[in-house]
Formats: structure tokens, sequence, C-alpha cells
């Protein structure tokens, strides 16, 4: 299970549990929820699959590196990465040198 939620966030599950996951070293311009959430959800249509690199935890939210799992032939996608070269977040450089070293 996969969805889009507001400001950057996911709801991912396997069946057993459901996360909650902020993508993690970026951060989001409230202005541009809306284009980001749209965004989101033409890259990751139903029955997309993810690989999650954990960061940490705020708010109750899993914060990871979130990357679309590509079907064979195609390049996988670090989705915060796409969003800050498409302008519609920028780096977070506050988050840590996991943050720095892997943008």
């Amino acid at each position: 299970m996969l969805q889009v939620r507001g400001n950057g966030q996911l709801q991912v599950g396997d069946g057993n549990r459901s996360y909650t996951v902020a993508l993690a070293c970026i951060r989001i311009d409230p202005s541009g929820q809306a284009e980001v959430a749209d965004w989101l959800r033409s890259e990751l249509p139903r029955r997309s699959r993810v690989n999650l690199r954990p960061m940490g935890t705020a708010d109750g939210m899993l914060l990871a590196r979130v990357t679309r799992l590509a079907p064979e032939g195609s390049d996988q996608l670090d989705l915060g990465a796409s969003l800050v070269q498409r302008g519609l977040a920028t780096p977070d450089q506050d988050g840590g040198e996991d943050c720095r070293s892997s943008s």
C-alpha cells in the first residue's frame, strides 16, 4: 500500500503495518504543498514500490529518504532530490550529515 498525503508525506504499508513517512532532507514551502502532492502522485502510480532509508523520527512520523523502485530497464528515482531539482523543495542542510553527503 502506498498513498500520497500532503506536505511531502507518504502512507506506506505492507499489509501488516502502516507508517506515515515524511521525506527527509528537504523543506517544502507551504504554498507549494499542492503542487508537490500532485507531482508525487504522478510519480507514484498505484502499486508503486519504494525503498525507505530511515533517517529518524519527528512528530510520530518516520523521516526517510525515499526512492521509487523502478521496473527493470528504467531508473530509480530519489523523490526528495527530484523535488529539489524541479524547484518544488529546497535542501534541508540541518538534516544531519546523511543529508549533506547524499544530496
